[in-house]
């Protein structure tokens, strides 16, 4: 497993997580006792930004190496 195999992709992920915090802190401090944290819907974010964050980009394929003789000659 590896982490920032986009840049663009990390950041998102990063953005999404902030979001998260920064609603269930808006959430938490309003002062208005009757408003709650939806802790469903915050999970599920995290987890969408967590595998953005993992996630590979459009960029990255993973077929830069060759992994037989025979591809190798293929490509070169």
């Amino acid at each position: 497993m590896s982490i920032a195999t986009s840049k663009n992709m990390t950041i998102v992920g990063i953005a999404a997580i902030v979001g998260v915090i920064a609603a269930a802190a808006a959430a938490l401090f309003d002062g208005d006792p009757s408003t709650n944290v939806d802790l469903g819907a915050s999970l599920a974010a995290i987890v969408a930004a967590i595998t953005a964050i993992l996630g590979k980009g459009a960029a990255s394929t993973g077929g830069t190496v060759p992994e037989t003789a025979e591809a190798a000659k293929r490509v070169g």
